[in-house]
């Protein structure tokens, strides 16, 4: 063998230990990924049935499609006002606690939680606004709550414009909790609802919410209801109905877009003062009442959820307001 063919060969044998050590490196990696994600896995099956345990049932079932929809009735007031979550709401009836506090006292005060929120069922029709919509009023028929005032925060006013035309003659006046407005969207493309549905599989949501700061820490909410809520946020969270309204989200706000509230419904939106994303906020919630004959604009120093921390002064102005209208 010749010197330059005992280099190669000694080259060759170098190359061949780094790409064995490269490969057994590799394979190290990988083993640990898989055994990682499938004790989060088993971690998050183990957590999620020790939570149904230690889940306490609240408010009542109606009979939808079928299915169990959950609703609270709270207070035995003349007046009944129907409240509607936000998108994604994991458990509407204790996120509403601090409203429902304020408003029991002076209404019959009754919370309705869609398909796959809270202790509602999860359905297989599609998340669309006549989906939605429909259900929510077979509930309330289902109770035989024929008239009401409909209070919703965030999405439900999207929901809410299109339920006070389909059914004006039972809705009293609208009241939105920061709700949003048909012009104002965003479209979630379909790689990120992957992420959403993968996540939930995977048992990775817990683990990024147990890793992240705690949403609830500082808000007005005894620990009992505070541990509630976080049981039923790693219920709900991600969940079918969830991702497919994230997925229906866009294509009912732009249809929402020709749709006005009717000129004689009585109507008060409360919102956050400083929009963090956009200046549009107020302008648009004040375009929307251009043409009412009983239209308002409240603004707050909140952030989205304003019903958590503004539930006194919403209720105080909402009661004069009604009473003005009258």
């Amino acid at each position: 063998m010749t010197q330059q063919e005992d280099k190669k060969t000694r080259n060759g044998t170098k190359l061949k230990k780094v790409r064995n050590m490269l490969l057994k490196i590799i394979g190290a990696i990988v083993i640990a990924i898989v055994l990682f994600l499938g004790i989060v896995y088993i971690v998050n099956v183990m957590c999620s049935h020790s939570e149904q345990k230690r889940l306490e049932p609240y408010g009542q079932h109606v009979s939808v499609d079928g299915k169990k929809m959950n609703v609270l009735i709270q207070g035995t007031g003349e007046e009944t006002v129907v409240l509607l979550p936000g998108l994604s709401t994991a458990a509407p009836a204790l996120d509403f606690k601090p409203l429902i506090e304020e408003l029991s006292p002076f209404y019959k005060v009754v919370v309705v939680e869609p398909f796959g929120y809270g202790l509602s069922d999860v359905t297989e029709k599609e998340r669309t606004t006549e989906n939605i919509v429909r259900e929510i009023h077979d509930a309330l028929q289902g109770l035989n709550i024929e008239r009401y005032i409909l209070m919703g925060h965030s999405i439900s006013g999207v929901y809410g414009l299109d339920y006070v035309n389909k059914y004006e003659n039972e809705v009293i006046a609208f009241v939105g909790l920061d709700s949003s407005v048909p012009t104002i969207t965003e479209k979630v493309e379909s790689s990120q609802l992957e992420v959403m549905k993968w996540l939930k599989k995977s048992g990775l949501s817990r683990l990024v919410l147990k890793l992240g700061t705690d949403p609830l820490a500082a808000l007005p909410y005894d620990d009992g209801t505070k541990e509630q809520m976080r049981i039923l946020m790693h219920k709900n969270l991600f969940n079918s109905n969830v991702i497919n309204e994230v997925e229906q989200m866009y294509s009912n706000f732009k249809a929402a877009e020709s749709e006005s509230f009717p000129n004689n419904l009585p109507i008060i939106f409360f919102i956050q003062a400083n929009h963090p994303v956009t200046d549009r906020w107020g302008p648009e919630h004040e375009a929307q009442i251009s043409n009412s004959v009983h239209g308002k604009v409240m603004r707050f120093e909140a952030d989205h959820y304003i019903h958590r921390t503004k539930a006194k002064e919403i209720v105080e102005n909402f009661r004069v307001f009604m009473e003005e209208i009258r």
